[in-house]
């Protein structure tokens, strides 16, 4: 078994909406202004808040999810990214005890010590009642301390800070971010808007890294992790090459899954879906992302369109996850209603709908095991095309259904390839 050492800390709240990508943001930025070496995670099924979280860091940032990519793959994540830097950062998911597993799990299991981000914009004393009711209803967790987020000012801040006597008297209150719309990251109906949409993006974070200056990296707690399980995958994929969709439209790749991909071989290539072509490979990987916000582009690039189908024709492998299975249908209606024609490799259309559709971790059972992953979307699906399997919802439900047409697998669902990498090298083994 060997050991690695950095100083650790996993950053959540009462809720979603609180702050924590604001703040933990602002941490990894006021590490690097250091010289300090960091690493930050994101906790569960997430994409747009670690393309934010990798700006600040300037490293790309990771999931630990233990439903997903299991105890062991984030016991070594956590190991590598302590061996290979001073500071480990993680963003919690949603608030500090909701899911299965949840963040407190996540903190159990690796005695990560926690800072708490709320949002006292409404609130005095009673911030003193919740911090100190997130920290008794698990008490087997250590608090490192507590973050007020949207205070209206340093004197609604001190008053947030005094309400931590009597019972939470050893709650320490390490700094306020005031609101300031020049900190916030703005979202729309996914979360928050991709990290290259926000042309002043280093500037809000160096603004949110100056105002929590008052909290020290220096003085995050020290975290020990250890490996003891070789998880190096068999060369599955060896020769294997992957053109990988990737610009502002289909950009919902985990780098866990081009890791795996290629560790176990195979040659990764990027192409923009809305300007260019791929250029030949033996296998096509159409992640995620925002087709609806690009339809007319997309529509209107027909080389694409010519080319994934000569892929498919020449019986290559190609995986498309729910944006990019979009882009694969007759037609794309987005919010306003405006019907973009797109591929039409499959049949049948996709239609734009105002409220969330499904939110689910899920997994289905291929010939090579039980594939993992999330769906996440607001668009509803037409089609006549017979499933291939359907997934189960972590609940135990009925989850989204898998596509297969010839080696063109399709589906709602984000795969996270590390939880069985045989099963995603069978996707795109030629």
């Amino acid at each position: 078994m060997t050991s690695a050492q950095a100083s650790t800390i996993l950053i959540s709240g009462p809720a979603s909406g609180q702050g924590k990508t604001t703040v933990t943001a602002a941490l990894a930025r006021q590490a690097v202004r250091q010289g300090k070496r960091v690493r930050v995670f994101k906790t569960g099924p997430d994409f747009i808040d670690p393309m934010i979280l990798a700006r600040a860091a300037g490293h790309p940032v990771y999931q630990l999810d233990l439903w997903m990519g299991g105890l062991a793959h984030c016991r070594n994540l956590l190991y590598q990214a302590a061996r290979d830097s001073d500071v480990v950062l993680v963003e919690g998911v949603m608030g500090l005890y909701d899911g299965t597993p949840s963040s407190a799990e996540l903190a159990r299991q690796f005695n990560l010590p926690l800072l708490l981000v709320i949002d006292g914009s409404a609130m005095a004393q009673t911030f003193g009642a919740l911090a100190l009711g997130l920290k008794v209803y698990g008490a087997d967790l250590t608090i490192h301390g507590v973050v007020a987020n949207r205070t209206a000012g340093p004197g609604h801040a001190a008053l947030l800070a005094d309400s931590l006597t009597g019972p939470a008297a050893e709650i320490s209150f390490l700094g306020a971010l005031h609101a300031d719309r020049a900190i916030e990251f703005p979202d729309r109906h996914l979360g928050l808007v991709q990290a290259e949409e926000i042309p002043d993006l280093d500037a809000r974070i160096d603004r949110a890294a100056q105002a929590l200056a008052s909290m020290r990296i220096e003085d995050i707690p020290q975290v020990t992790f250890h490996s003891d399980v070789d998880l190096h995958p068999p060369p599955l994929l060896a020769g294997v090459s992957i053109a990988v969709a990737h610009d502002a439209a289909l950009s919902f790749v985990y780098p866990a899954n081009l890791d795996l991909l290629q560790a176990m071989g195979a040659t990764t290539r990027f192409f923009s879906p809305l300007q260019d072509v791929p250029a030949p490979a033996d296998a096509i990987y159409l992640p995620g992302g925002y087709p609806e916000l690009h339809a007319e582009r997309l529509a209107a690039n027909h080389p694409l369109h010519e080319a994934l189908r000569r892929h498919v024709e020449a019986g290559k492998p190609l995986l498309a996850e729910c944006g990019g299975m979009m882009l694969l249908f007759e037609h794309l209606t987005d919010l306003q209603g405006r019907r973009h024609a797109m591929s039409g490799l499959l049949p049948g259309e996709t239609t734009m709908q105002p409220k969330l559709q499904a939110l689910a971790l899920q997994g289905v059972e291929l010939p090579q095991g039980e594939l993992r992953g999330h769906s996440f979307h607001h668009s509803r699906l037409q089609t006549s095309l017979e499933p291939l399997r359907q997934a189960t919802t972590q609940r135990g439900g009925c989850g989204e259904t898998v596509f297969r047409q010839g080696a063109l697998t399709a589906s709602y669902i984000h795969f996270y390839f590390p939880s069985n990498p045989r099963a995603a090298a069978a996707l795109f083994k030629p």
